[in-house]
Order: C-alpha cells, then structure tokens, then sequence
C-alpha cells in the first residue's frame, strides 16, 4: 500500500466583498421646471420618459427621492454631473449621495 494521498483536496475559495453602495437622491425644489428635471433624469441616469416623470413627481410629492443605487465614484459621479446640468442651465435642482444601509 502507498503513503500517497489520492483524495482530491478541497480548494478554499475566498469571497470578494462587494464595494459598499451609495443612494443618488433627488431633493425637490419650487423653482426647477419639472420638465427640466425629466431632461436631467434621462440625460444623466438614462431613464425613460415614464421612469424620469415618476422619479420626479415623487420627489416633487415626498421632497426627495432615490433615484438609483451605485457604487461610490459612480454615485457622486452622477450627482455632480446632474448638478452641473442643471446649475448650467441657471436651476437650483439638487442632487446629492449617502450610504446605502
């Protein structure tokens, strides 16, 4: 009988950790016409027009809203490209990120 081991040994595999997730938020204002706000929304975060006008009426009705979930960089990428928009185009229209719980 031999000494050599012929069982297949067990390979370990390790997780990668997911990056943690970050909320875009839509903050409503009085000033910004919603239409512009539908423009921003399909502009930035490639939404229908249907997505965007939901999106903005329940900012509009709650006083803000998620509008998508990224990972970091891309979350405030998105924020500040829509704030660029709309301060742009002369809008108080805000956009910012936080942690996703």
């Amino acid at each position: 009988m031999s000494d050599i081991d012929t069982k297949p040994q067990a390979v370990e595999r390790t997780k990668t950790k997911q990056p943690p997730l970050y909320k875009v938020i839509l903050l409503n204002d009085d000033y910004t016409p919603r239409e512009f706000v539908v423009v921003v929304l399909k502009a930035v975060f490639r939404m229908t027009e249907d997505q965007s006008y939901a999106v903005m009426m329940t900012a509009h009705q709650r006083g803000a809203c998620v509008v998508a979930t990224y990972t970091r960089d891309i979350a405030e990428s998105k924020a500040s490209e829509a704030n660029d928009m709309a301060r742009g185009a002369g809008h108080p229209l805000e956009f910012s990120t936080e942690p996703e719980e």
